[in-house]
C-alpha cells in the first residue's frame, strides 16, 4: 500500500515519467498510446495527482544497442519512432546539439509524477468511488475470493501482484523475474528530463535524470540487473549514477564562486533507494484464468513500463473482468 517501502514494492521508487519502449504494433505499445491522454489530462487538471509536464531528452549511441539498457530502450531511442505521432513536440536533436559520443538523440513533452503523491491519489480516487481496501496475506490465489467486505464470495479476482506472482499459490509463474534498479533522490533541480541508451560503467547500468512534482526531488539513476535480488544500495554504483548524471547535465549542481563547474559534492543527497521491477519471460500476462472454480484475470509483469502503460493495460483488463462477470451471470440465470 502507499506508504510501504519493501524492495519488492517498485512503484513508489520509480521516477516515474512516461518514456514509451514498447515495439511498434504490440500490445505494450497499444498500451503506452492509450496511457498517454489519460496523464495528460491529469498533469493538465488535475494538480492533486502530483503530475507535471517536463521536456524529455533522449541521447542514443549505436554501440549501446546490445546492452540490458539499449534492449530496454530500443523503441524508445530509435531516430524515428512510432510515439512521435503520440507525445506533444518531438523533434529529432540535430547532430550540433548532441554530447560527445551520441549517435542520435530526440526530445518531446513528456510527464513526470511524484509517485508518492500519485499512489496516495489513486487510493483517494478509490475510495471516492466506494472500493474498501483489507489487507491480508494470502497463500493461494483463490483464497482471495473469500475476503470479499460483503461477506459473499467474489465473482472475480484480480491478480495484481506483479513480482509476487512468482510465488503466489494458483499462479507459481516461472516466467517472472525481477530487474533491479537503483536511483539517488536529490533535492537539486534538472531543467529537463534526461535519459541514456547505455553507459561506459557496464551493459547494464543506466543514466536518467527526472524531477518529480510536487516537491519530490529529482531521481538520478540507474541500473537494469535481471535476476538480481540484492535489496541494499550499492554505494559504488550509487557514486557511479551520480557521476553520470551530473555529467550529461551539469546544470544540476552548477558552477561555484569562481566559475568552476561543480561535482557530485553539490548533490544535496534526500534517499538512496532500490526496487526490483516485475519483469515476465514473453511479456506482460494480461489474461483470464480459472483456479479451483474462481474466475482470474491476471495484470502483472510488466517490468519498468507499469506506469506509463497502466491505464491502457487496465482498461483491458477491465474489459476482462466485466466480461467474466457476464458469463456468471448467464450461467446463474441457466
Amino acid at each position: 500500500m502507499p506508504g510501504d517501502y519493501d524492495v519488492e514494492y517498485c512503484s513508489p521508487w520509480a521516477g516515474a515519467n512516461f518514456l514509451p519502449v514498447g515495439a511498434k504494433g504490440s500490445a505494450h505499445a497499444r498500451w503506452e498510446a492509450n496511457t498517454w491522454p489519460v496523464f495528460e489530462e491529469l498533469a493538465r487538471n488535475n494538480p492533486e495527482a502530483g503530475i507535471h509536464f517536463q521536456d524529455s531528452i533522449v541521447y542514443n549511441r549505436l554501440k549501446d544497442a546490445r546492452s540490458e539498457t539499449g534492449v530496454w530502450f530500443k523503441e524508445l531511442i530509435k531516430p524515428n519512432p512510432w510515439y512521435k505521432d503520440i507525445v506533444p513536440d518531438f523533434r529529432a536533436l540535430p547532430k550540433e546539439q548532441l554530447p560527445a559520443g551520441f549517435d542520435n538523440g530526440n526530445c518531446f513533452t513528456s510527464i513526470c509524477l511524484n509517485a508518492p503523491v500519485y499512489l496516495a491519489w489513486l487510493v483517494s480516487q478509490c475510495r471516492k468511488n466506494g472500493v474498501v481496501f483489507k489487507r491480508a496475506v494470502f497463500s493461494h490465489i483463490a483464497d482471495a475470493a473469500g475476503a470479499h467486505h460483503s461477506g459473499k464470495r467474489a465473482d472475480v479476482v484480480v491478480n495484481c501482484t506483479g513480482l509476487s506472482s512468482k510465488y503466489l499459490g494458483g499462479v507459481a509463474d516461472s516466467k517472472v523475474y525481477p530487474a533491479r534498479g537503483q536511483v539517488v533522490v536529490v533535492r537539486n533541480v534538472a531543467p529537463a528530463m534526461y535519459s541514456l541508451s547505455g553507459t561506459d560503467d557496464g551493459p547494464d547500468e543506466a543514466g536518467y535524470i527526472m524531477t518529480r512534482a510536487a516537491g519530490g526531488g529529482t531521481i538520478l539513476g540507474g541500473c537494469y540487473q535481471r535476476h538480481n535480488y540484492e535489496s541494499q544500495p550499492d554505494p559504488n554504483l550509487a557514486v557511479r549514477i551520480m557521476k553520470r548524471c551530473v555529467a550529461i547535465c551539469p546544470e544540476l549542481v552548477g558552477k561555484d564562486a569562481h566559475g568552476n563547474q561543480r561535482g557530485i559534492e553539490a548533490l544535496d543527497i534526500i534517499r538512496h533507494g532500490v526496487g526490483l521491477r516485475p519483469l515476465r519471460e514473453g511479456g506482460p500476462r494480461v489474461e483470464r484464468d480459472s483456479v479451483n472454480g474462481v474466475s482470474i484475470v491476471h495484470n502483472y509483469g510488466h517490468g519498468g513500463f507499469g506506469y506509463q502503460a497502466s491505464f491502457g493495460s487496465c482498461a483491458e483488463a477491465a474489459t476482462l473482468v466485466e466480461k467474466a462477470l457476464h458469463e456468471t451471470k448467464v450461467t446463474a440465470r441457466l
